[in-house]
């Protein structure tokens, strides 16, 4: 569907692109703009009928980091056309390739063997069984935690922020926003002294072997666990193939089939979808290793880049509003921390669920939430100081002092006499029960994450 005030999007014009870039022979030279991966039909790709998962390529677009980095000046048709790829590309299958130049390909090859020598070398294969290592870096750690990640983590980091900035940038310029409007949820460019990235560079290395003398299928292991990124975007390279998105559609397919060192796999989080009231949706992905059973001993190393926003940043959707994107009323403004521990209290709600999960989806996304009812929809913050005006409703916080500059009601448009304010003692006494519960919610989840880290440093040091 189109949305107000966006520009028209045409299947035809989108497959006729696809169509020329896959005509294109192997061994030439590809487009500087954007090009798809070749197709192959679902039946031949999934020959039992099974829609659900669909192991070949899809068409995702392909755009190349230099047609993508913001500069100054007007906006030229190769930038264009690479925003506009690179955007649909998300909208219709969650994801989109972005092809790096040959000096950065050079370091991600770089940055893929070290991490395979890194965990090889701490002896985390064993034989006969599929075992994974993980490591994570983050800018500006202290010196002395470097040792626990590969060599060239710094280099990669920098890089693949870089291409991170330039993605997010884009997606704002296909939205009609400022390029730069999501920079104040980043990180200082560079880092300040003794400040820690709020992003997170994860290496891994998966390894599989023949077991009971069988080799596993190529559809890789479907019981892999579902991830969603909670962040605003995450950048994938790897050596082999391996991570699975499912589309708008329900259907899973193979991301990164026909990717190589230089191509990165985007897809969007969670907190990028809430500053977007829901625009760029965040994407469910999970990774297989049962393809790197048989013949293939070298298993697969991989980088992971997640851009996330800071902890004291506000994910707020007034400037979707001022572009003329319709605005749902759930989509509140939110600090991050208190927006990443909603996210933890929603999956600690599904790994122990309630006695009673009958409630329709549908009812879920149209009803608001209680506590965006009992919340001032602009700073977010509890209506404690709730007060009835003339018409009948009730405001607080920053919306309050707005109903009484306009003295007009924003709800009803009903005209507001300013000396006839009376306090909402019942609206007042729920919002702070409320409150109450989530302060103990954000204490429990506090505990857990220092429980965690305790025993993640326990196990460092034993290893």
């Amino acid at each position: 569907m189109h949305r107000q005030g966006s520009s028209p999007i045409t299947p035809s014009s989108y497959n006729a692109a696809v169509s020329i870039a896959s005509d294109v022979p192997t061994g030439l030279t590809k487009s500087p703009l954007s090009h798809a991966i070749p197709v192959s039909p679902i039946s031949a790709a999934y020959p039992s009928g099974d829609p659900m998962l669909i192991m070949s390529g899809t068409p995702l677009a392909r755009v190349r980091l230099s047609d993508i980095l913001p500069y100054e000046g007007a906006p030229s048709p190769v930038y264009a056309k690479a925003v506009e790829a690179l955007s649909v590309s998300l909208m219709r299958h969650n994801a989109s390739v972005i092809e790096l130049g040959s000096d950065d390909t050079a370091l991600m090859r770089c940055g893929l063997e070290a991490a395979r020598l890194y965990f090889r070398t701490r002896s985390l294969n064993v034989s006969g069984k599929g075992n994974r290592g993980l490591s994570m870096y983050r800018a500006g750690r202290s010196v002395e935690d470097l040792d626990s990640s590969p060599p060239c983590m710094a280099e990669i980091f920098r890089c693949l922020g870089k291409v991170a900035r330039a993605a997010l940038s884009a997606i704002a310029r296909h939205l009609r926003l400022r390029s730069d409007v999501f920079n104040h949820m980043l990180d200082d460019f560079p880092l300040a002294p003794n400040e820690v990235s709020s992003s997170v560079l994860l290496a891994s290395y998966a390894h599989a072997s023949i077991q009971n003398g069988k080799h596993a299928s190529g559809g890789g292991n479907l019981s892999a666990k579902i991830e969603v990124e909670k962040g605003l975007l995450t950048l994938f390279c790897s050596d082999g193939t391996g991570i699975q998105v499912c589309d708008p559609n329900g259907r899973w397919y193979t991301a990164d089939n026909g990717c190589g060192v230089g191509d990165l796999l985007l897809i969007t989080g969670k907190a990028l979808s809430h500053a977007t009231a829901g625009l760029r949706p965040a994407a469910s992905y999970r990774t297989t290793t049962d393809h790197l059973s048989g013949t293939d001993t070298r298993g697969r190393a991989s980088l992971a880049f997640r851009l996330m926003p800071k902890s004291n940043a506000i994910l707020d959707c007034s400037p979707i509003e001022a572009a003329g994107h319709v605005i749902p009323q759930s989509y509140v403004p939110v600090s991050v921390s208190q927006f990443m521990d909603n996210l933890l209290a929603e999956n600690d709600t599904l790994v122990n669920p309630p006695v009673k999960t009958n409630v329709p989806r549908d009812d879920v996304c149209k009803e608001p939430s209680l506590r965006s009812v009992l919340s001032d929809p602009i700073s977010g913050a509890f209506l404690e100081d709730a007060m009835v005006v003339s018409c009948g409703h009730s405001f607080g916080g920053l919306m309050l002092r707005r109903v009484l500059e306009m003295s007009r009601c924003t709800l009803c448009n009903a005209e507001i006499e300013s000396g006839s304010l009376v306090p909402n003692h019942v609206l007042r006494a729920a919002a702070s029960a409320i409150k109450q519960q989530d302060d103990k919610r954000l204490f429990h989840n506090a505990a857990m994450r220092r429980r965690r880290k305790e025993m993640s440093d326990q196990m460092d040091v034993v290893r």
